[in-house]
């Protein structure tokens, strides 16, 4: 006969989790210490007070049970009941006596390396001749942990790589173009203390859970199970996800997605409105985003951006451009090359896969396509991808052409003839990028992803996956090549140079064409022309001709967005033989910088007062100004700081007051928005020290 908990519990005067202490040695405090949050495979600490005389230590025997998920099971795995023993047993759960008298019982707790992360309840189980007697002790929230040797996402941690990858609440995103990478500075807030319920939520709303909650609650002990389910919720494309995508204006009923400085808001959104997606997110969001809840949960994550990123729809390994006569962009084909394109890696070991699979896996949360019918991509190996081992799990082809396609360009003409003029087979996967450990500095893991573009090696890798080998192109007789002035400030002109080369021992008569047309990070500028160039040219035996193009701010400024790209292309048609070339080339506009400078000293819970400083570079002036802060552990939320008006060439100097609730280093985000200029980011890194 089972006693009840309530009558149990008279027998129990208190239970001390010991927050504080258990939190700190796990690393979890940083969330709360007001609830137990423990990282599997470590011990953790507990006492337990009874009424006297209503515990032995020398007769009563009793086990502990721990349980997660709706209807736990010990044949599932989500209900253990385990007896306290002489010493710790690290691969399994299990508990040791420290102290116990009449009064008082305290244990050393150890969770298994490999259990199911999520909420748990746990409580004391006592037989007393034919009665049960079971005291409830209370709630725990179980995380995987990177540091421990036993643990799938374990990682030796030599060079502070698990304070950046775990702990670091701050980041930078790689994001323009590859010739202008920009950083834009991110606040992933994952220590923030809402934000682990939010995604516990967010397991509990998968389409997986909410079929099967009991199995699926037995299958969040594996890394790779958390990780695909978090990057198909963060998009909501066939679930309550968070973020719905959106690559074109108008965002009046939502949020532009170059407005995002944080996860924290987002997280926030989707939970308070009851889990309905959060208007809009792009590629660099929904990265961000999955970071922060694979980050909450205990997996290590980075950020990843890869320049000139294909998304092959076909998986040809294949990237065909349409042009028209005059250098316009057809917009037929479904394949693209993105300017950049971002994603995550998670650190685990993969053994469900072939040896040598362990490590960074590739995971991209923006819904591109689908896999296994759902809008989800990963976890694959970086290190199959490298070696184009296209049949291992998750999606290796996918991300293996976004690294590693190959290019042609095609011109058509009026009467439907089609021509190639390029193909490019080092154009794809350029400059992947991820933060520095420790400092805001790129770091560039392209060798992690493939052989350097050109090699025998990198060719047998392309082969591998299945691709025909691309012969060399003989040298053309007519090249072409454009240049701009570097670098290009936003609101200057634009000095675009054509240099038409003739290989040839005859004199060429041609007709050159420039175009500069606006250009969306993601894809092609959808006829969107800036400007366009047209001129009759002769070009002398074995020499080169420079044509010159201006472009002016009152030409391309209203076509600009958050990256400022602009895409020029030029094509030259010799007029007898027919023969072309083309080419292309993507500039990024440079924005203002926003200066901040903290005044004194920065100690917690003491007011600390930054100064912002902002140059309207532009010849126009800007309306409705207003700068928003964000930073975890140093603003709840975010802080509008309205400017008003600006005009060309005036400076404007602001003051942010905020108390930090966080020691460590921080790091201040602002973002500044107007009428003709919106998303320029800035940031700070402040250090907050203790309080003297």
């Amino acid at each position: 006969m089972a006693i009840t908990a309530d009558y149990a519990m008279q027998d129990m005067r208190s239970v001390d989790f010991h927050y504080e202490k258990n939190n700190t040695e796990h690393r979890t405090a940083g969330i709360s210490t007001k609830r137990l949050i423990v990282r599997r495979g470590q011990p953790f600490h507990i006492t337990v007070q009874f009424n006297r005389n209503k515990y032995d230590p020398d007769v009563d025997r009793f086990k502990l049970i721990a349980q997660t998920g709706p209807n736990p099971s010990e044949t599932l795995g989500t209900k253990i009941l385990f007896s306290p023993s002489d010493s710790i047993n690290k691969r399994r759960w299990s508990a040791v006596a420290v102290t116990s008298s009449n009064t008082k019982l305290s244990l050393n707790v150890h969770s298994a390396p490999n259990a199911k992360i999520g909420r748990y309840t746990l409580a004391l189980q006592k037989i007393i001749v034919d009665q049960t007697v079971i005291y409830p002790l209370g709630e725990f929230v179980v995380l995987f942990n990177p540091w421990c040797s036993e643990d799938e996402v374990f990682l030796n941690d030599l060079a502070g790589q698990l304070n950046e990858y775990v702990l670091n609440e701050q980041g930078i995103i790689f994001t323009g173009c590859s010739e202008y990478i920009q950083q834009t500075p991110w606040n992933f807030g994952q220590f923030e203390e809402d934000i682990l319920d939010i995604c516990l939520k967010l397991l509990d709303n998968s389409p997986k859970h909410l079929k099967n909650a009991a199995k699926d609650c037995t299958r969040r002990g594996s890394p790779v199970y958390i990780c695909r389910t978090v990057s198909a919720m963060v998009n909501c494309n066939d679930d309550n996800g968070i973020l719905f995508g959106k690559w074109d204006d108008p965002y009046t009923d939502g949020i532009n997605p170059g407005k995002w400085s944080g996860s924290v808001a987002i997280l926030r959104q989707w939970n308070n409105n009851g889990c309905q997606p959060v208007c809009y997110g792009q590629c660099w969001v929904f990265a961000a985003v999955a970071c922060t809840v694979l980050r909450c949960l205990g997996i290590p994550t980075r950020v990843v951006t890869n320049f000139e990123s294909a998304h092959d729809t076909n998986g040809n390994l294949i990237i065909e451009s349409e042009y028209d006569e005059e250098g316009m962009e057809l917009e037929r084909s479904e394949d693209s090359i993105w300017n950049f394109h971002v994603w995550v890696e998670s650190w685990m070991a993969r053994y469900d896969l072939r040896p040598g699979n362990d490590g960074w896996q590739a995971l991209d949360p923006t819904p591109q396509e689908k896999s296994e019918g759902v809008y989800c991509c990963g976890p694959a190996p970086v290190k199959a991808i490298k070696e184009g081992e296209t049949d291992l799990c998750y999606d290796v082809p996918f991300i293996f052409a976004e690294v590693n396609a190959d290019c042609e360009t095609w011109v058509y003409s009026e009467k439907g003839k089609k021509m190639k003029v390029d193909s490019d087979t080092r154009l794809v996967g350029q400059k992947i990028s991820t933060k520095c450990v420790g400092s805001d500095d790129r770091e560039d893991i392209t060798n992690n992803y493939k052989y350097p573009e050109g090699s025998e090696e990198e060719r047998r890798i392309f082969d591998l996956a299945n691709k025909r080998k691309v012969p060399p192109k003989p040298e053309k007789q007519l090249q072409l090549y454009l240049k701009t002035n570097d670098p290009i400030y936003n609101g200057t002109n634009v000095k675009v140079s054509v240099v038409i080369s003739n290989k040839d021992s005859v004199k060429r008569v041609c007709t050159l064409k420039i175009n500069a047309m606006k250009k969306n990070y993601s894809r092609s500028s959808r006829r969107k022309c800036i400007k366009k160039y047209q001129e009759a040219i002769t070009v002398t035996p074995n020499k080169d001709k420079t044509v010159e193009m201006d472009l002016s701010y009152k030409e391309y400024g209203k076509f600009l967005d958050k990256y400022n790209l602009i895409r020029l292309t030029a094509l030259v048609i010799d007029g007898e033989t027919n023969e072309s070339a083309f080419t292309i080339k993507d500039i990024s506009l440079i924005n203002p910088n926003i200066i901040m400078q903290v005044r004194g000293v920065t100690m917690l819970s003491q007011e600390v007062v930054t100064e912002i400083s902002f140059e309207n570079i532009l010849p126009v002036t800007l309306s409705n100004c207003v700068f928003t802060l964000e930073g975890a552990g140093l603003i709840d939320g975010q802080m509008e700081i309205r400017v008003g008006t600006l005009n060309p060439g005036e400076v404007i100097t602001k003051e942010a007051t905020f108390i930090p609730k966080k020691m460590g280093l921080k790091k201040l985000t602002v973002d500044f928005d107007s009428d003709n200029l919106k998303d320029v980011k800035g940031y700070i890194n402040i250090d907050i020290q203790a309080e003297e």
